[in-house]
């Protein structure tokens, strides 16, 4: 992606590069701005019609990041085109509600226990992973 930190922060004003930056140790905050455009619009008006804020614990994932290691083709994540979101309860359920309506495709839930987020992507329907598509962790 051709974008400056500062295009960034002024496209999206709820998310920074940082929090999105890869977290495998060997990238820096700048790998943040790899996040799909697209993506980042909806994750951007989702934000703002759920009007609650979101603390994003995955986003842009490296190839040497070691979740993106564990698989046969890079995922979402690699492609900046999934978050994960700490978030639990009503504000789970409301954001998975909303998700739709702004492109998301893939939703992955994590509501027992620990540790609990709301994975989203936007990817297209592939013949190995078809989309709309709800799984759980």
């Amino acid at each position: 992606m051709n974008i400056t930190r500062e295009e960034f922060i002024r496209r999206w004003p709820s998310f920074t590069p940082d929090e999105m930056a890869c977290k495998c140790g060997e990238c820096g905050p700048e790998s943040g701005l790899n996040m799909n455009p697209k993506t980042m619009d909806n994750l951007q008006d989702l934000r703002y019609d759920v009007d609650f804020p979101f603390i994003v614990t995955s986003a842009y994932r490296c190839p040497n990041h070691p979740e993106e290691k564990k698989k046969d083709e890079p995922g979402a994540h690699a492609k900046g085109k999934a978050v994960d979101l700490a978030i639990e309860g009503k504000r789970a359920l409301t954001l998975i509600c909303a998700a739709p309506v702004y492109r998301f495709t893939g939703f992955g839930i994590k509501q027992k226990g620990k540790g609990r987020f709301v994975h989203l992507d936007d990817m297209d329907s592939a013949p190995r992973r078809p989309r709309p598509w709800i799984w759980s962790y």
